[in-house]
């Protein structure tokens, strides 16, 4: 077998595929990087707005709220480091990635996760599919929205958009089929309709699960966003990024220890979220 040739013939057809769709449907990608960059902007905007010390007060207070003294005072003065090392622009912009794609990422993932929850075939048909999807390499996406898109913010939103769907769709989905049986057996009972069994009985045993799976998206997201700075998404990926081509070790330790930071604070802010929502709903 000639596998050379096989290859240059898959190649071939890849390449045609990619042109043809360029040349029937690029007016659609164009609209597209249009929105996701306008929205993109739109929320960069209003994060770069305020002063550095207001965004700094409003995550301690937000920390304080939800986790604890300590760590309010400890997520204000992280969020401050990151501006003392000249790195607040970039740190929003990253921020702004985050906070557009996990927005369009649960847009999508939670309304077909709650339909998957009630339709076991849908369930069995998307999973192996967002198995495939964690499975893959995350810079894989990347490539095709390249072709489509080009370089800039909107290609790194549609790969981590990708990326962090199956989380949430999946403990969203699962959240959906835990609710009791005796529970279900109850609301039949006493007459509920549909939509009362939906956001009185399903909902609110789902939403742990939910939560989990939004903080996940959002985890899942951040990893994201960092591997796209390859493709000139701004932020701090693309940071580390320039600062690995030209060997500059400081400045790339400063990006990674600003996104550790800003990682931490979501990553504990939105877990805490989770588990007084959780509380509150026993």
């Amino acid at each position: 077998m000639d596998t050379t040739a096989f290859a240059a013939t898959f190649d071939g057809s890849v390449e045609a595929s990619l042109q043809w769709v360029l040349d029937n449907a690029g007016y659609v990608f164009d609209i597209a990087r249009s929105y996701l960059e306008g929205l993109y902007k739109a929320i960069n905007w209003a994060l770069k707005s305020p002063p550095v010390y207001v965004v700094c007060a409003l995550v301690l207070a937000a920390g304080w709220r939800l986790v604890g003294v300590w760590f309010g005072a400890l997520a204000g003065l992280g969020m401050a480091a990151c501006a003392l090392m000249g790195l607040w622009p970039v740190t929003m912009e990253t921020l702004a990635l985050v906070m557009t794609a996990t927005t369009l990422a649960l847009g999508i993932a939670l309304p077909v996760g709650v339909i998957a929850g009630f339709f076991p075939a849908l369930d069995r048909l998307v999973e192996p599919l967002l198995d495939l999807v964690q499975t893959l390499p995350p810079y894989i996406y990347l490539l095709p929205s390249i072709a489509l898109m080009g370089y800039g913010p909107a290609t790194a939103l549609v790969a981590t958009v990708i990326v962090a769907i199956p989380p949430a769709l999946k403990l969203t989905s699962l959240g959906i089929r835990m609710t009791p049986h005796e529970f279900i057996e109850l609301g039949q009972a006493t007459g509920t309709t549909s939509l009362q069994m939906f956001f009185k009985i399903r909902l609110p045993f789902a939403m742990p699960s939910i939560m989990a799976g939004i903080n996940q998206s959002l985890m899942m997201a951040f990893g994201m966003v960092v591997i796209a700075g390859i493709v000139g998404s701004g932020g701090l990926g693309e940071t580390i990024y320039g600062a690995v081509r030209t060997l500059d070790i400081a400045k790339s330790i400063d990006a990674t220890v600003a996104i550790v930071i800003l990682t931490m604070v979501l990553d504990r802010i939105t877990q805490s979220a989770a588990q007084k929502k959780s509380g509150s709903i026993r």
